[in-house]
């Protein structure tokens, strides 16, 4: 199985720039999960032939959103998870399979100065709750833009970027507390040295550069470790400030 996550920064836009649907064609992922579609489904009007389209948009216009889009129906699908107190920001996509459990998430951003830390840790603890309960289940495969850089190795910067949104050792702990409750980041699993980025700031020709941060991932349970078998950062794919990260999986079981 192939899977593919990429943060487009808005849907209609890289559709607009012609990036989407010939990345779409030439890679034939079996999902395709985006973050920050920033639409509502009425406003969707490109098909996806050999595709079932699964969309979560928020309630406020022109804003966050997720989308997921796979060959083989689901047995369910939800959207968002449990608790108290999450605004209806379309950040959360469930799809479960016979074998597994597929969840597309767009994980909030902590803002300048880390002004929406406190929700965001609200949302991480449900989310790992969310995750946990479906792993003690059948096995689940996380993706997304997940809003934090683990570790030092994963953005450009880390000595200047303590205390900025996306490092701040909150947001890092709550990644690791993830972590610890069995599951694995595939890609360092994969290349625990490698330094590869995919998101980069507009600002300062930072791409240009490659002063970027590794903030998109693909989580599995600890279980699924055997059976990875490839997990790339697409880092040459252009149309968004974030490329799209992938993962290749044997669920034979």
């Amino acid at each position: 199985m192939k899977a593919i996550s990429w943060n487009v920064n808005g849907l209609r836009a890289v559709l607009n720039k012609g990036a989407l649907l010939p990345f779409l064609k030439a890679e034939n992922p079996d999902f395709l999960a985006l973050q920050e579609t920033k639409m509502q489904e009425d406003q969707l009007t490109v098909t996806f032939p050999g595709y079932e389209l699964f969309m979560n948009s928020a309630e406020r216009k022109g804003y966050s959103g997720t989308l997921v889009l796979a060959k083989k129906a689901p047995l369910s699908v939800s959207f968002d998870m449990e608790g108290e107190g999450h605004p209806k920001e379309g950040r959360v996509i469930t799809l479960e399979y016979p074998e597994f459990y597929f969840v597309c998430a767009y994980v909030p951003n902590s803002k300048d100065g880390l002004l929406r830390l406190d929700y965001r840790m609200h949302w991480e603890d449900d989310l790992r709750k969310h995750l946990i309960a479906l792993d003690q289940k059948k096995p689940v495969i996380y993706t997304g833009d997940l809003n934090v850089a683990h570790n030092e190795i994963d953005l450009a910067n880390p000595d200047t970027n303590h205390f900025s949104a996306g490092f701040s050792d909150e947001e890092r702990a709550k990644f690791s507390e993830l972590l610890n409750a069995g599951f694995i980041d595939s890609y360092r699993y994969l290349h625990p040295d490698t330094v590869k980025y995919s998101w980069w700031s507009y600002r300062t020709r930072a791409r240009e550069r490659n002063i970027g941060w590794r903030i998109d991932y693909f989580i599995v349970s600890s279980r699924l470790k055997d059976k990875l078998i490839a997990g790339e950062i697409l880092d040459e794919v252009k149309g968004s400030d974030h490329c799209p990260v992938s993962l290749t999986v044997d669920l034979s079981f």
